[in-house]
């Protein structure tokens, strides 16, 4: 194969890992754009061709089905198809005719020698252009949901069994949308001061919905400038930073962040600390680098202790009643991060919710034999499935009858309840559960 990177390149052999190999996008594509010497442009534009297609797979392969004549028998050859479909279906700037002769140099540049490869593509993305989409009748609304917003029949399934069908219309619709730059600003910073920066570098920021510590900026690459690195502000979702609010600091507590890596969270909880300490926890040593890199650069390394141990053994580590509040941001299925990370939607299934569930109630058990009387626990997740929130709420209750949960009110939003629940479409972030608890005295 030719040693030439292009953009289309790249994203072809991204997609080959992730799509027939079972990478992580993510992972994938950072290490073949960090090997390559694509512009900021093309960079841009591999990024959108991996995503874009990972996220609307089950679409294209719709489009695709009936037009694929032959067994597809090198592996390259069904990504590069649905990227290529991807490109002439929502890509309106690049004509039909670039795609092709694109698609038709990948071909005779990953197939085998002698490959009939080209004409397969060339022949399948002819007809595609052609043809023009297609969708399948409205009769059945879970199967035209599910090819429409290219999300698997059973999460389809699973929204309008919760939230009705025009409801489900709308979450699908808002989480195939682009994910917003949105940035928490540091309280340890002056605002106007990092608001002016970020105004005079371009970045236009708006004043998030749900904070007014978070602000969505025009476009990305904040991470590259000197507000960043010096800690003046972290990219955190806007529904992802309320959960810290959720506490009442008075600055000296002890707290524990159970599940904490990368620490977004856990820098959040110690720029509130001023004699207090917040104790970081995970599984893996290595995840927890993470969490000390982003303390020592939001600057609040002096607040934070990592201990690599599993959060359903934290009563085995800590002394009885050693906490004033603990965060119990949990492992979940993550679909509230469909918009984000798209590849969610057809890694879980709904086998996950309740193995997920009993994880979590594993570690809110634990953990709730540490905190002290009249602690806060506030227990989180970016999911939306009820198996993962309220029904977990409901049986940690169950079996913990000490604890209450506690209504709260944050700075635009709040519940008389205790759970707030924000879904993709409410804000246009990530869908998000928090709920706090308190250990009666």
């Amino acid at each position: 194969m030719s040693k030439t990177k292009t953009a289309r390149s790249i994203a072809l052999e991204t997609l080959i890992r992730v799509l027939q190999d079972g990478s992580y996008s993510n992972i994938s594509l950072n290490n073949n754009l960090r090997h390559s010497n694509l512009s900021v442009a093309d960079q841009n534009l591999a990024t959108r061709l991996v995503y874009g297609t990972i996220q609307y797979r089950i679409y294209l392969d719709y489009q695709l089905h009936d037009l694929i004549k032959t067994k597809l028998s090198e592996k390259y050859l069904k990504p590069l198809l649905l990227m290529s479909a991807y490109q002439i279906l929502f890509l309106d700037k690049v004509p039909n005719r670039a795609v092709l002769d694109e698609a038709n140099k990948l071909a005779k540049q990953f197939g085998r020698h002698h490959s009939s490869g080209f004409r397969i593509v060339n022949g399948i993305l002819r007809s595609l252009t052609r043809r023009g989409p297609i969708l399948p009748d409205k009769s059945n609304p879970v199967k035209y949901l599910s090819i429409k917003e290219s999300i698997p029949e059973w999460l389809v399934k699973y929204f309008i069994d919760n939230w009705g069908e025009k409801r489900t219309e709308n979450i699908l619709n808002s989480i195939n949308k682009p994910a917003k730059n949105s940035v928490r600003l540091s309280s340890l910073s002056r605002f106007q001061d990092t608001l002016s920066q970020l105004r005079k570098l371009g970045y236009d920021p708006k004043e998030s919905g749900l904070s007014s510590h978070d602000s969505i900026l025009a476009h990305g690459g904040v991470a590259e400038t000197s507000l960043f690195k010096e800690g003046k502000l972290t990219i955190q979702d806007e529904a992802a930073s309320l959960v810290v609010d959720a506490f009442d600091f008075s600055g000296d507590e002890q707290v524990l962040d159970a599940c904490s890596a990368p620490g977004g969270k856990t820098v959040q909880i110690a720029e509130h600390l001023t004699t207090g300490e917040v104790t970081a926890l995970d599984i893996h040593e290595k995840k927890l680098r993470l969490v000390r890199q982003n303390a020592k650069r939001m600057g609040v390394a002096d607040h934070v202790k990592t201990v690599a141990i599993d959060a359903r053994k934290a009563n085995e580590y800590f002394s009885d009643k050693q906490f004033a509040k603990i965060l119990v941001d949990a492992p979940c299925s993550g679909l509230g991060l469909l918009r984000r990370k798209p590849e969610i939607r057809y890694t879980k299934n709904k086998n996950d919710l309740l193995s997920l569930q009993k994880i979590q109630l594993a570690i809110l058990d634990n953990v709730s034999r540490i905190l002290e009387k009249n602690g806060e626990l506030v227990y989180s997740t970016c999911t939306i499935s009820h198996e993962e929130d309220e029904d977990v709420v409901k049986q940690f209750l169950k079996h913990h009858p000490d604890f209450e949960l506690v209504p709260f009110q944050l700075e635009k939003i709040g519940t008389k309840t205790g759970m707030l629940k924000i879904l993709p479409d409410s804000y246009g972030s990530d869908g998000f559960f928090i709920a706090k608890f308190r250990l009666r005295g």
